[in-house]
């Protein structure tokens, strides 16, 4: 943009921000990390996003958090949070938050619920909680699968029920056609069926639950 540090600190000061020129210096050559204030004085400046200061695309809560411009104090106004517990969230990427603040983080963030799964890295361990549910007794996995993705618990239900009779068609398919003594190539298909199933039981586990898994329902999780 054709700016000395010197300009730059001005106009980071007229924000609120203010910042030598010597640090802005240190932030060009990477010896310095800017503090928030200072990232989003700067992106305001640059007319830019956070997000392209930093280089990246956001992974984390935290990084979703600065991408919008919101501090955790202001974040955790927004979502009727106390500000040190989800400064706590964050840290240990593991939100706890109820149903409103679910709602609220995901709106104030611009995510889906299916999204925040993800970002708190539950994806491997929802995984765990559907295959266990295919191959066994659905219904006990209703409570914990509501718990990892904020969805009502009636909904999960109806979504493992129809996951549950999808899988078992497999396994009847294949005993069928194995008594009838059918050719090993018919098997075999029925086979990579059944895996590619199993690849997709969480993309197919968000199909199934809907708009819910944009928008988290009011009503209260199964705990």
């Amino acid at each position: 943009m054709g700016l000395t540090t010197t300009q730059v600190a001005h106009s980071m000061a007229a924000c609120g921000a203010p910042a030598h020129p010597d640090l802005i210096a240190g932030w060009e050559q990477g010896s310095h990390v800017p503090s928030e204030p200072q990232l989003f004085a700067l992106a305001d400046v640059l007319w830019c996003t956070p997000t392209t200061l930093m280089g990246i695309e956001p992974r984390t809560l935290a990084e979703h958090r600065l991408a919008r411009l919101l501090s955790v104090e202001r974040l955790a106004y927004r979502i009727g949070m106390d500000a040190e517990a989800y400064r706590a969230a964050e840290a240990a990427q593991r939100w706890d938050g109820d149903p409103r603040q679910t709602r609220a983080l995901v709106d104030a963030l611009g995510l889906s619920l299916r999204k925040l799964i993800g970002i708190m890295g539950r994806v491997d361990e929802l995984a765990g909680h559907l295959r266990s549910a295919i191959e066994g007794r659905w219904k006990v996995r209703v409570a914990p699968v509501a718990e990892i993705v904020h969805v009502d618990g009636t909904l999960v239900g109806d979504a493992l029920r129809e996951m549950h009779a999808e899988f078992a068609a497999f396994s009847e398919r294949y005993m069928g056609h194995l008594v009838a003594r059918n050719d090993d190539a018919r098997l075999k298909e029925i086979a990579a069926e059944r895996a590619a199933y199993l690849r997709r039981l969480v993309d197919h586990f968000w199909e199934l639950i809907g708009e819910a898994g944009e928008v988290p329902p009011f009503n209260a999780v199964i705990r």
